[in-house]
């Protein structure tokens, strides 16, 4: 969404706001999934709902702490969503007998008929975003996102503020 320009600008040593990745991210993942939520909400699922469904779908049963990171939601949030998706008989948890401070997830065969209910509809809206960027354009993205994660793992990340008055 474009902003109006001030008459008056700052300039500051940081590139420009336009050229900022997280932003660029940000943007790009709301143009996605603003063509997802509709089916979704259709299905009475909310977009972490999803992510957690899909999550067990490929994964199967998952230990809870491990099911945050791959579905990148934090404890607090995930909680509520699992006890909402049991009650809906979406998915089934058990404890782990060793650890009883642990708890297993797996997605039920309801959640299963959800998952393929939804899936027509997530699989048209793919094809299109296929059809108007390029299938290979996708794929190259898809494959760029990765390669950028997996270098980031090893960097360095910075965990306080430095002031440079101080230095």
């Amino acid at each position: 969404m474009p902003t109006p320009k001030s008459s008056k600008t700052a300039t500051v040593p940081i590139r420009d706001f336009s050229r900022s990745l997280p932003m660029s991210l940000l943007r790009a993942r709301e143009s996605v999934m603003r063509h997802f939520r509709p089916s979704l909400r259709a299905h009475g699922l909310t977009e972490q709902q999803w992510r957690i469904l899909r999550a067990l779908t490929s994964h199967g049963e998952v230990e809870v702490t491990e099911l945050a990171g791959i579905a990148y939601l934090l404890g607090p949030s995930l909680s509520r969503i699992l006890r909402d998706l049991e009650t809906r008989r979406l998915i089934k948890r058990r404890l782990v007998k060793s650890d009883l401070r642990r708890s297993m997830v797996m997605i039920t065969a309801k959640g299963l008929q959800l998952i393929d209910a939804v899936a027509p509809s997530s699989e048209a809206i793919y094809a299109e975003i296929a059809r108007r960027f390029g299938a290979s354009k996708l794929g190259d993205l898809q494959e760029m996102l990765h390669l950028l994660e997996s270098s980031l793992l090893t960097m360095p990340v910075a965990t306080e503020i430095i002031d440079e008055s101080e230095a």
